[in-house]
């Protein structure tokens, strides 16, 4: 039973306290072995079906999900410790979770709320290039392009290999620089396809 809900207090003193962990670790040995065991012990094979209809297998895909957080635990990169919680404390979570998020602003403002399997209910739709690095001199248009489709809900930015011709390397001024210049450029496209207001 859980006492109380887990905050950024308990969340840092958690993690401040984990168990230490190499970064290249944790990334191919840690993850890719407890989500190996998890598809082992819960049987998940997708075959042909990306997307699970079949609700058998949906629910030991929550099940694996749970155990795999719980066994795993989440990494911090800064610290280099993991923070693991209890299964109570996700359900915890859960059940304080919000029950809809408003994404965008005005005409563009969409309202994301939980889906169950095979739904009826239209999901949301993202579009972007969603983190992959993109060019400079294509970066406006290219987002430009995702806000002008009707059936796009909200974006996912690239990431700018360049800014004015510069390396955009990381805990550089530069990469300071990089995502102000992202921020600028997407809400410019957005403005551009007549769409201010989508969400980001």
């Amino acid at each position: 039973m859980v006492k109380k809900a887990l905050d950024i207090y308990e969340a840092y003193n958690r993690f401040y306290s984990g168990k230490r962990v190499r970064e290249d670790s944790w990334d191919y040995v840690v993850v890719p072995t407890n989500s190996l065991a998890m598809k082992e012990k819960y049987n998940i094979n997708f075959s042909n079906n990306v997307v699970p209809e079949d609700d058998d297998l949906c629910d030991r895909l929550f099940l694996a999900g749970i155990e795999m957080l719980v066994t795993t635990g989440f990494y911090n990169t800064d610290l280099g410790r993991v923070l693991h919680i209890s299964e109570d404390e996700i359900y915890e979570g859960i059940k304080h979770a919000p029950k809809e998020v408003k994404i965008g602003s005005g005409k563009d403002e969409v309202i994301c709320r939980p889906r169950r399997g095979n739904s009826k209910v239209r999901p949301i739709i993202e579009g972007g290039p969603t983190g992959a690095p993109v060019s400079e001199d294509i970066f406006v248009p290219m987002i430009q392009s995702y806000a002008q489709e009707a059936n796009v809900d909200t974006l996912v930015s690239g990431v700018l290999n360049t800014v004015k011709k510069h390396s955009v390397a990381t805990n550089t001024p530069w990469e300071i620089r990089a995502t102000l210049t992202e921020i600028r450029s997407v809400r410019e496209a957005c403005a551009i396809a007549g769409r201010p207001g989508l969400g980001i």
